[in-house]
């Protein structure tokens, strides 16, 4: 049988775009090396736990506009799923006894910020004011492939003004916007957390694209916690592919994208097994799309243009704790970052990342529990050549750093402790794929916006890539528009 489609990987990106296809008629067949779909939004249970696997702060789910698209990605296969609004996105700790939070009302927001920085109350209306023109002009538009040239005619014609100014802001970062209204150093260091705790990187590498979806859509959409967790979504995915007769196999890694005669046309698994398909699509990383399964076609000169303007981002060190629920005080947010000292905010173990998706679903752990996802970057190279015991050590050392980190938001928190389960770089890399357990592309210089972003067709013939490693990046909403775009842009090579 030839498909029309193989989608290597069951990420998001990887999903919308089988979801999508399958819904115009293709014939998708999705790959997945483990036994459950969603990569890093994906889930694990433990004692009466349930984990997400990555973040819990979701974007997408909002009722309006057009940048709703996990609501929109579920709707195509007739998926709906309930969500709990968080009424806060995130709850800072930071230096200098920094600690405001970003609440999802946005003038409650604003306010809050401008109370700590009174003579940077004009700057800081106009520079989310400028993120807010962003935003509503990518809200007013159906979100598909800029690679489309018809789609793109269609979408000038009907939104003029929306379409010229993005493409004012494409070749600029978040930092440039950001000092153009704002010159207090610290409130600079703050925009630089309000983009790091997302892409990674500080404001001046940011896209300034990207930093007006977020920026704006957590008061738009909102943050809505799926019930059940994270990995509720791609389950819910997985129904509607199946539904409208596309297939997903478990435990089936790709090894190789086939070639003929330079196009790809197929891949082969570990099991020797090899399965052809009109297009390929990779939701693997670049690195390990075009370095790994591309064994026979020597990495294109666009590839190598795009490694040199990119590396792979950390990964992190994970602590997924189960705890008696005295361990929090009433009022506690769900979302926390913290930080001690400002110039350790892109070190490895330097910003801290909290989730507590149980204060929005109970459901998610036994009763009086909660859960705590406490992670922070780390680089794989710092765990590498470790004996058994030397790596085990490590794991227990770091995490009880972190643990005595978290008094700002659960003190005394190893009296409380129940479960414990630390992941490394080396967890991550192997258990979602992912060379050096990277969560995506960052910027090796300043950049001009997205404009280097590649988008999902590339120089091999039949192949396209999807996810993080694509325009527009990290995150689940970029993803799964990601997912869109590719979707658009395989139907109509496919002429569906």
């Amino acid at each position: 049988m030839v498909w029309d489609a193989i989608a290597i990987g069951s990420g998001m990106g990887a999903l919308v775009t089988a979801t999508q296809l399958a819904a115009k008629g293709a014939k998708v067949l999705v790959l997945e090396r483990y036994l459950i779909p969603g990569g890093s939004a994906g889930y694990f249970d433990r004692e009466g736990y349930r984990f997400d696997v990555g973040a819990s702060m979701i974007f997408g789910f909002g009722s309006e506009g057009t940048t709703n698209l996990l609501t929109r990605a579920l709707a195509a296969v007739d998926q709906t799923m309930e969500t709990v609004p968080d009424p806060v996105q995130i709850h800072y700790h930071l230096p200098n006894n920094l600690d405001l939070k970003v609440h999802r009302d946005y003038e409650a927001f604003v306010q809050e910020l401008s109370d700590r920085f009174p003579h940077e109350a004009r700057g800081i209306r106009g520079f989310y004011g400028e993120c807010w023109d962003i935003f509503n002009c990518l809200n007013s538009m159906e979100l598909l492939s800029l690679e489309e040239p018809r789609y793109l005619m269609r979408v000038f014609f009907q939104n003029p003004g929306a379409c010229l100014g993005l493409v004012k802001y494409l070749p600029q970062n978040v930092g440039e916007i950001a000092r153009r209204h704002i010159h207090d150093p610290e409130l600079l260091k703050f925009i630089d957390m309000e983009c790091y705790c997302w892409s990674v990187v500080p404001a001046d590498l940011t896209p300034a694209i990207n930093g007006g979806m977020v920026f704006s859509d957590r008061h738009y959409g909102g943050i809505n916690y799926p019930k059940g967790g994270v990995g509720q979504i791609s389950q819910k995915l997985v129904a509607g592919l199946e539904k409208y007769g596309g297939e997903i196999r478990y435990g089936a890694r790709v090894t190789e994208v086939i070639t003929e005669g330079k196009r790809a046309v197929g891949v082969r698994l570990a099991s020797g097994e090899e399965l052809r398909a009109k297009r390929i699509i990779s939701n693997a990383t670049r690195w390990d799309t075009f370095n790994g399964l591309l064994k026979k076609t020597p990495l294109p000169p666009s590839e190598k243009r795009w490694q040199s303007r990119y590396k792979k981002s950390p990964s992190f060190l994970s602590l997924h704790l189960g705890v008696r629920a005295e361990a929090l005080a009433p009022g506690t947010e769900c979302h926390h970052i913290l930080l001690e000292d400002w110039a350790k905010l892109e070190d490895a173990y330097g910003t801290i990342f909290v989730s507590i998706p149980t204060l929005l679903d109970p459901s998610l752990a036994p009763e009086n529990r909660h859960i705590l996802h406490v992670f922070t970057p780390a680089w794989i190279e710092d765990w590498q050549g470790l004996s058994p015991s030397a790596y085990a050590e490590k794991k227990e050392r770091l995490a009880a750093e972190l643990i005595g980190r978290l008094g700002a938001i659960a003190p005394n928190l190893t009296d409380f402790i129940e479960y414990k389960e630390v992941g490394s770089p080396r967890t991550h890399r192997r258990f979602l794929g992912r060379e050096d357990g990277t969560y995506g592309p960052i910027p090796r210089r300043k950049l001009l916006g997205l404009l280097g972003m590649p988008f999902n067709r590339t120089a091999v013939p039949g192949l396209y890539c999807v996810g993080d490693s694509t325009f527009p990046g990290q995150g689940l909403n970029a993803v799964a528009f990601s997912g869109f775009a590719c979707a658009h842009r395989v139907a109509v090579d496919l002429g569906l």
